[in-house]
């Protein structure tokens, strides 16, 4: 067995090795879908407040009234989930049949597992900074731990996830010493950017 012969049976244990270990199905649409949700659920809250995307504003987490924004708001982020669920998952199946790899395997289990460690954790985090009155805090939050959520689960799935992961953080970070801001980073953080990552994930390895 000569040299090229050699590197090409090694270059195929390492793909073997890595279809075994990392969840490679994970669709570049799937992103964008999310992004386009967040960027609706975002407008949604908008709209219907009456709240200034540019200009800093002061959203009603800490009024005595605050109570009808915060169940419209947890309504929205309800729906905006749910909705951004439902089409990575078709996505991500779809590109998986394409690609003859398994939708639900070890690698998958493993992925959810490392992405919801720190998701959870920043929700109950948020729970806290919202309890003690500092609501305003809490777009920053969900930003960073959602990109700490990223960076961890990178290890199991595309590396490219790595790059999006610390933008939220940096994202999430610039948040936290501009409060009145928070729908506009939102925006930028899940929508804006997913639908970046998602188009150029797609046209990497999809198209």
């Amino acid at each position: 067995m000569n040299d090229k012969e050699h590197l090409q049976t090694l270059t195929e244990i390492r793909s073997l090795m890595e279809k075994s270990s990392r969840f490679l199905s994970l669709s570049g649409l799937s992103g964008i879908s999310a992004g386009v949700c967040a960027c609706v659920g975002v407008m949604a809250v908008i709209i219907y407040w009456d709240i200034p995307l540019f200009e800093h504003d002061h959203l009603p987490f800490v009024e005595l009234d605050y109570f009808p924004f915060i169940k419209f708001l947890v309504i929205d982020a309800f729906l905006v989930l749910v909705s951004a669920l439902v089409l990575s998952i078709y996505f991500t199946k779809r590109k998986a049949q394409k690609q003859g790899l398994p939708f639900w395997d070890k690698s998958a289990i493993r992925l959810i597992i490392n992405l919801f460690i720190p998701l959870v954790a920043g929700g109950v985090f948020s729970f806290a900074i919202f309890y003690h009155h500092l609501g305003g805090l809490i777009p920053a939050t969900t930003l960073i731990f959602y990109g700490m959520a990223l960076l961890n689960a990178s290890k199991y799935t595309l590396h490219d996830i790595r790059a999006l992961g610390i933008a939220e953080i940096i994202l999430g970070l610039f948040s936290a010493f501009l409060v009145g801001y928070g729908l506009l980073f939102w925006l930028i953080g899940f929508g804006v950017l997913h639908i970046i990552y998602g188009g150029i994930m797609y046209f990497k390895y999809e198209k």
